[in-house]
């Protein structure tokens, strides 16, 4: 849902520096690597720590990447199956480091065995929503379904409330609790997307085979 108001005034804001970037001779796909390479440093040095607040800071800057890379080769005519391929694969790595990190903040000083799962479970059900969609089209399905918590909502809700808790370093008081706020309600809504893809996905197959089965039946 976020992707659909957000990448529209994000794609306006960025054309600038993009045409900045191709004058001066970056590639796309070397946005893609040093934005991805920045969210994992900063999710995997900051958040182990505790450091909620400058950690959310310095990944932020390198997440908005994501819609700096598309934007350059938009604009340099050079979009490929390749940058896509690595545009997406990467994509996962990052989400990986950012529950990754906060798994390592609660299997640590953070203590809470739960909420260790819950990050882990957050890792793990973002990796199998994204698979479901690309294993339908793979298939040749559209898999035409608007997710309720899709990759934005994830990252927007974890970074927001990771970056918010991280004020309670500066004495604001109860605010820590957004952060296992967010990542129960990243679960829970991950699991809601799972269920409504791999719904569609039935339905899509359903009418897919009864249609190759008409067309063989009249050929």
């Amino acid at each position: 849902m976020l992707n659909k108001y957000a990448r529209a005034f994000f794609t306006r804001v960025f054309t600038p520096l993009a045409a900045l970037l191709l004058r001066l001779g970056v590639s796309p796909d070397a946005v893609t690597l040093v934005g991805t390479g920045g969210v994992v440093a900063g999710a995997l040095v900051f958040y182990p720590q505790g450091h909620f607040f400058w950690g959310t800071v310095f990944i932020t800057v390198f997440v908005f990447s994501d819609m700096l890379d598309g934007n350059m080769a938009r604009q340099s005519g050079r979009s490929s199956r390749w940058g896509a391929f690595l545009d997406s694969t990467l994509d996962r790595v990052a989400d990986s480091a950012v529950f990754g990190g906060l798994a390592l903040w609660y299997a640590g000083r953070g203590d809470s065995v739960t909420l260790c799962a819950v990050s882990i479970f957050c890792l793990a059900s973002g990796q199998v929503v994204s698979y479901t969609k690309a294993r339908g089209e793979s298939i040749g399905l559209p898999v035409n379904v608007n997710g309720l918590v899709e990759r934005s909502e994830r990252l927007v809700l974890t970074l927001v409330c990771t970056g918010l808790a991280g004020f309670a370093a500066f004495g604001v008081p109860y605010i820590e609790v957004l952060l296992p706020i967010a990542l129960w309600t990243v679960a829970l809504g991950s699991c809601v997307t799972l269920g409504q893809r791999v719904v569609t996905v039935r339905r899509e197959a359903a009418e897919a085979d009864a249609a190759e089965r008409a067309a063989t039946a009249t050929a």
